[in-house]
């Protein structure tokens, strides 16, 4: 891990990313009832919000798009990732180089694990190359740790997602993507397991305002640094108002009750 203290992904301890990978990930499908923000540079506009300390987006986003936001937005360059139509075991190919996205002025790298599938092993030794290259480069990472596989019966288990967590320390990143756990006290171990890591929730599928400003103030209760979050965002109707009440909650220490 490195010292993050003067890193544009962190303000006051806390990272809010906005993720913009489904495009790639999930395909148009997870934009239906927002088409309109199929053009990327809504979701870019997005990122200028104050609460937003980076964007998550992969090679092709980045080329064409970051260029006329790169005095306003923080990137951070995902470089793996695979398309929904895969079937069988997932496994998130390169897509792109860290020396690359540094040549494109990026401020953190992004990678995507998936732990106990067949190709575990190929995956750590992928992201072996991508942890020393960010490090030569001095740009943090943020693992998205998502075990899955025919040994994982529950992948938001207490130990699964503590698993996960521990994998981010283990393996060499800054932040740790991980799932919701199920309970604020399964979260809070997650976070013990991670030691010095810092640990982001996972935004999910899109819920009510309540339920999701409800779990990010649970979560940042037991310590979590922040979340990485897209289609809570980017799916709803008004997009600015739920990042005006996240800024309270995730920077401010504001409560759900307190800004709805």
């Amino acid at each position: 891990m490195r010292p993050l203290g003067d890193s544009p992904l962190v303000r006051n301890d806390k990272t809010l990313v906005l993720a913009h990978d489904h495009g790639m990930e999930h395909g148009p499908k997870q934009f239906s009832g927002v088409e309109e923000r199929l053009d990327p540079n809504q979701v870019f506009e997005m990122a200028t919000h104050d609460a937003v300390t980076a964007l998550a987006v992969g090679k092709g986003l980045t080329e064409t798009y970051y260029p006329s936001y790169k005095d306003d937005v923080n990137l951070l360059a995902k470089l793996n990732g695979g398309s929904d139509l895969w079937m069988g075991d997932p496994y998130s190919p390169h897509n792109w180089t860290v020396d690359y996205a540094a040549e494109l002025d990026v401020d953190a790298i992004g990678y995507t694990i998936y732990p106990g599938v067949n190709r575990e092993t190929d995956m750590f030794e992928d992201f072996r190359p991508v942890q020393e290259s960010a490090r030569d480069h001095d740009l943090p990472i943020a693992l998205w740790s998502y075990p899955r596989g025919q040994a994982v019966k529950e992948h938001r288990s207490k130990e699964i997602i503590a698993y996960a967590a521990r994998l981010g320390l283990e393996l060499g990143s800054d932040f740790t993507k991980v799932k919701y756990p199920r309970s604020k006290e399964n979260m809070r171990y997650a976070v013990q397991s991670a030691a010095d890591n810092r640990v982001l929730l996972s935004g999910g599928s899109k819920s009510s305002d309540r339920e999701f400003l409800e779990l990010v103030e649970d979560c940042m209760d037991v310590g979590v640094a922040g979340l990485a979050v897209g289609r809570n965002v980017w799916q709803r109707e008004n997009p600015y108002e739920m990042l005006d009440m996240l800024e309270e909650v995730v920077f401010e220490g504001a409560s759900a009750d307190d800004v709805l």
